[in-house]
């Protein structure tokens, strides 16, 4: 079935859409990550200092590497933030001028990088990444960082857990979870990822995590985290649709009604929520 509204995607490795939608969805997915991390943009154990490289992987909108750049000018530190995703689409026209996007992927970074980068920030490959992409992007990552710098890895809980409180959601949950499985999505990445970290020779790993409720908004803050969720499902229709619904929906009307549903329970519910981690380690000098 034809869908009403065309979204673009750029790679079949990533499950998500490159357009205008998920640039609005990617910086308010910004905003409540930020919140829910106390307001802090890093919680690895960093001091950067003037001229130091900085590398945003999947950088996205660029939002991060823009606010990260601004906090540190205000102390009078002025970093190069050299920031990377698989597409232009999504960055921005204009960004201060010690700030640098380019296309490449992170599986496949370029040699001249090798022991550059002072701290390496990286927010949500969930979905473009199985265990053999994970593998080489971690080797790929601790080579260009220098030794006794640290990486940063923000991750989601992808098994569903949090977000199934009704007949829709739970539906929803077991959809996801079909097409993950099909993807060779790994979706316990806070458990993966310090392993996989601790065997290519990091140390000091340490994995600090944090439960978002999925209701409109907390304390009236203005953030509408059920509608960044929903939007969240939405960019992944086409997968759903392409792979033939999983034997749970079987057209995108269905799909539609379905999050409807969903975004009804997770209004309604003072239990609903999604765990977000950070996870931080150190190149050994």
């Amino acid at each position: 079935m034809e869908q009403t509204v065309k979204r673009e995607y750029v790679s079949s490795n990533y499950l998500l859409p490159a357009d205008n939608a998920e640039t609005e969805r990617l910086n308010l997915q910004h905003c409540i990550l930020k919140k829910a991390f106390g307001d802090e943009l890093a919680l690895a154990p960093i001091t950067l200092h003037s001229h130091d490289l900085v590398l945003e992987s999947g950088a996205g909108t660029g939002i991060w590497a823009q606010e990260f750049s601004a906090f540190h000018s205000q102390n009078n530190v002025l970093l190069n933030i050299e920031c990377i995703d698989i597409s232009d689409k999504q960055f921005p026209r204009e960004y201060p001028s010690n700030i640098h996007f380019s296309i490449h992927s992170v599986t496949d970074l370029p040699q001249e990088w090798k022991n550059s980068f002072s701290y390496i920030h990286q927010r949500l490959l969930v979905g473009a990444l199985n265990d053999s992409r994970w593998n080489i992007a971690i080797d790929q990552l601790h080579d260009v960082l220098k030794p006794g710098a640290w990486i940063e890895l923000v991750e989601v809980e992808a098994k569903g857990l949090g977000y199934g409180v009704g007949p829709n959601s739970k539906r929803l949950a077991s959809l996801i979870t079909s097409l993950h499985t099909s993807k060779g999505i790994i979706t316990d990445l806070e458990v993966y990822l310090p392993k996989l970290l601790a065997r290519k020779g990091f140390t000091d790993i340490h994995c600090e995590g944090r439960d978002i409720p999925i209701r409109e908004s907390v304390d009236n803050d203005g953030l509408n985290r059920s509608k960044q969720w929903h939007d969240l499902w939405m960019g992944v229709k086409t997968p759903v649709l392409t792979g033939g619904g999983f034997g749970i929906v079987g057209s995108e009307e269905e799909f539609d009604k379905l999050l409807e549903g969903c975004l009804k329970e997770w209004n309604e519910s003072d239990k609903a929520y999604t765990t977000y981690y950070a996870i931080v380690a150190r190149k050994p000098i």
